[in-house]
Formats: structure tokens, C-alpha cells, sequence
């Protein structure tokens, strides 16, 4: 199964749109999970556990791993995923891509090493930094095109030729890189307009949404502006609003909480 099949078989089984982040800073899980051997996969084990019927995607974000020298937590999280939750697709959080023999070894990290289903990557080299990922045809590929942070406008609304880049990107995503039909786009929350502009340019090329939740983004506003007609075409990520939804030994059952919660909230605007 493709991770777009993937993706769209739970969309309908799980009747969500709602993708956890999986981003632990180990200063801030519970202090009981601090001296375990791998306390971000303790910790990741717990919100899976109880997400895992609620959710149509995890995203790691690769950072809080290697940063710390978590990778062996980061492939045990990935792993635990597959096994009790096998039909959730898992995207790794990379923002990769260089010239063309390195994004070769950086496709091989996120689909090989990980085993990923999809990665997130940053489309400002161009096409053969990206064709090493996009040639693997039943992964996923994440294309950063209008982001969630404040800082995002100084790049992506430069004018080219009478649009945005970001607008351009997305026309590039949704249309010659997609030849493996596995092409998404980032498209943040905070900016619910741009994601509009964007949906109507990509057709039913799915978004990866982040800025809900901790970072203020209008739930309401995403689903209006971003929604396919088929009510789906969104993975709206929700990371700190749900991982530390509890700082004590309940977190696990606090994240599942909080996930309900979010999902009741998306689906009673769809």
C-alpha cells in the first residue's frame, strides 16, 4: 500500500484528520519517564497508546531526536507505531533536500533507516534536489510551501512573475514534480487565506497543516479554506496542544483527551 492509500484508508476508518507531533523535549515529559533508559520512546509509547484510534498520522519531528542523541528513541517510536498501529501512517519531519547525491542519502535515511512513509522536504534547490525522494513512488513527499511562523512571508511572498513564490511552489507540487502522484504541500494554519489560495491551486493534492493548538492557528478557518469536496485533503497537526496536555503520570490519557477533543472540534466543522 502507497502511503497515499495508506493515508486515504484512514482518513475514512479513523474519521480523522488529526495528526499528533511527536516532538519530546525530554526537559519537559514527566519527571518519572526522565531516568528510563529511552524516556522519548517511554514517552511517545504512552501518547500512542492513546491516540492511536483517533488519528490519521504521527510526525516526529527528526530534531528532538538526533539533537540529543535519541536516534535509537526515534526508530524504536517508529517501529512501536507500525506494530500497534499499522494502518497510521508515520511522516518524518525532516525539511530535507540538497544536491542530488546527498538527497539520495537523506531519502535513504527517511525510508531505509526510518522507514517513514513520508518526509517533509524544502523545495529551494529545485527539482533534482527533491527527485531522490520523489522517485520512491509509494512514499510520501512533504513540500514546505506556506509556513506557519511570522517569519515565513519574508521568503514565500516574494513576487515572481505576478505571484508569490508560495503560490508558485505549490503550481510546481501539485503539477510536474507530482509525475508519482505522492506529492503534499505545508500549509500553515496561522495563515488560513494563503491556504485557500493554495488549495484552489493544488486541487485535491492533500496539506499537511501545522499551527493549531499552541501556535493559535483557527481551527474553523483551516477546514473552510482547506477542505477537498469530499471532506477530506487535510492532516492537521497538532504537536505541544496535545503532548503535554499533562506535565504528570495521567500525560498519556490527558494527550488522549486532548486528541478527542481536537477531532470532535475538526469534524463538527467538515
Amino acid at each position: 500500500m502507497t502511503f497515499m492509500e495508506k493515508l486515504k484508508a484512514v482518513w475514512k476508518s479513523s474519521n480523522s484528520l488529526v495528526c499528533v507531533g511527536l516532538d519530546p523535549d525530554v526537559a519537559k515529559i514527566p519527571e518519572h519517564l526522565r531516568s528510563a533508559e529511552h524516556p522519548l520512546f517511554e514517552f511517545n509509547k504512552g501518547i500512542i497508546d492513546a491516540t492511536k484510534d483517533q488519528v490519521c498520522a504521527y510526525k516526529p519531528q527528526i530534531a528532538y531526536y538526533a539533537g540529543l542523541n535519541f536516534d535509537e528513541d526515534l526508530l524504536m517510536t517508529i517501529r512501536y507505531i507500525q506494530e500497534v498501529a499499522p494502518q497510521v501512517p508515520v511522516i518524518l519531519d525532516a525539511k530535507r533536500a540538497d544536491i542530488g547525491a546527498t538527497s539520495q542519502m537523506y531519502a535513504k535515511e527517511a525510508f531505509e533507516r526510518y522507514q517513514a512513509d513520508a518526509v517533509t522536504v524544502n523545495p529551494y534547490m529545485g527539482m533534482d534536489a527533491l527527485k531522490p525522494f520523489l522517485d520512491h513512488a509509494d512514499k510520501g513527499v512533504i513540500v514546505l510551501c506556506r509556513t506557519s511562523n511570522p517569519g515565513a512571508k519574508e521568503i514565500q511572498e516574494l513576487t515572481v512573475e505576478g505571484e508569490y513564490l508560495y503560490q508558485r511552489v505549490a503550481r510546481l507540487v501539485s503539477g510536474p514534480w507530482n509525475y508519482n502522484n505522492n506529492t503534499m504541500l505545508v500549509a500553515g494554519a496561522t495563515f488560513p487565506a494563503e491556504l485557500g489560495q493554495i488549495r484552489k491551486i493544488v486541487g485535491n493534492t492533500p496539506l499537511l497543516v501545522p499551527g493549531v493548538g499552541a501556535q493559535g492557528g483557527d481551527v474553523q478557518a483551516v477546514l473552510e479554506n482547506g477542505l477537498t469536496e469530499d471532506k477530506t485533503g487535510l492532516v492537521i497537526n497538532s504537536s505541544r496542544g496535545i503532548i503535554y496536555a499533562s506535565s504528570g503520570k495521567d500525560f498519556a490519557e490527558a494527550a488522549g483527551e486532548a486528541t478527542r477533543k481536537l477531532n470532535e472540534q475538526i469534524n463538527s466543522f467538515r
